[in-house]
């Protein structure tokens, strides 16, 4: 038979894995967090931020391989909104690496520093692609949160370290991009439903709500953080109720997508638990344990199964080097 050459999977590494970083690490620090509140052990969370540390820090290097093989590549995944949201999420999980270590008594303010860099990096990169591509690819879509409100996850980390001002100017650029996206895809929404393989990406909304919330919280302005929290909750409810329309495609790479809301709703709860918020987000925490957990280790295990299988590249779009 003839031997079939494939291209090393580095070479081939999709923008795609981030988004589903960015839901393992949360998930971990969800655990983490809950068990200052709920009777479960810290090493729980320890355990899965120590595999999604790994996770994450893997991929990295082998993209940054790819991006100094070819770097034009980096445009090319940023050419179609799953690709930018994709780029876009990496600075994300830097920064979020940065919050994941700070329970064990580690800061590293100079990587929060590199994620705040590289997020404006990708803000830019993301207006020059929509300013250059095709006119139907400008058009408002949920992966655009990750693209423009990605830098409301520096507070995570940054409020701790003490870079609060710095903090509050990135919140509110997030603030002023989740509004205008918002306003500008829930208009899109009324006349046109997103096709079956993308609906999974309107579970964003919750991610970027929950994080605005969570920042706020941080920043201490109990009033938008009151205000984000009922939004989540709202979106939250709605995500479950249309779960089976949301998800009818079946498992794709868009499904990553699903993980970082999943873990932002949870860590979004235990927040609200310490501002003695009650029952209500005691139920959170423990609803989002359990819908988020099964969910966010599947959706891992199939993405991290895809990549080896070379599919995760490819279903994704992801440029080649």
């Amino acid at each position: 038979m003839r031997k079939i050459n494939r291209p090393p999977l580095w070479r081939q590494t999709p923008p795609a894995a981030f988004p589903v970083s960015l839901g393992f690490m949360g998930l971990g620090l969800a655990w983490r967090n809950a068990s200052g509140i709920l009777p479960i052990p810290h090493e729980i969370g320890d355990l899965l931020l120590g595999l999604s540390t790994a996770f994450l820090i893997y991929f990295l290097f082998i993209y940054a391989a790819k991006i100094i093989a070819r770097p034009r590549v980096l445009w090319e995944d940023m050419k179609t909104p799953p690709g930018r949201a994709g780029v876009s999420a990496l600075p994300m999980a830097v920064m979020l690496l940065v919050a994941a270590l700070l329970p064990f008594n580690v800061e590293i303010p100079e990587v929060w520093w590199t994620g705040v860099i590289l997020q404006a990096g990708t803000v830019i990169l993301s207006i020059l692609t929509l300013w250059k591509g095709a006119p139907e690819l400008r058009a408002f879509s949920p992966f655009q949160y990750l693209s423009f409100v990605g830098p409301v996850v520096a507070p995570l980390a940054g409020v701790p370290l003490g870079f609060v001002t710095a903090s509050t100017w990135l919140t509110m650029f997030a603030l002023i991009s989740w509004f205008i996206i918002t306003l500008g895809y829930g208009r899109k929404l009324l006349i046109v439903r997103p096709p079956v393989p993308l609906r999974p990406s309107l579970a964003i909304a919750l991610a970027a709500v929950s994080l605005l919330g969570i920042a706020f919280s941080l920043l201490g302005n109990s009033t938008l953080f009151l205000f984000f929290y009922v939004l989540a909750w709202i979106i939250g409810l709605a995500l479950v109720a249309f779960g089976r329309w949301i998800m009818k495609d079946g498992w794709t790479p868009v499904w990553g997508a699903l993980t970082f809301p999943a873990a932002t709703f949870t860590n979004l709860q235990i927040v609200a638990v310490k501002h003695d918020f009650g029952a209500l987000a005691l139920a959170g925490v423990w609803i989002g344990l359990a819908i988020g957990t099964p969910l966010i280790l599947y959706i891992v295990y199939k993405a991290l199964m895809a990549f080896i299988q070379g599919d995760l590249a490819k279903k994704s779009g992801a440029a080649l080097a």
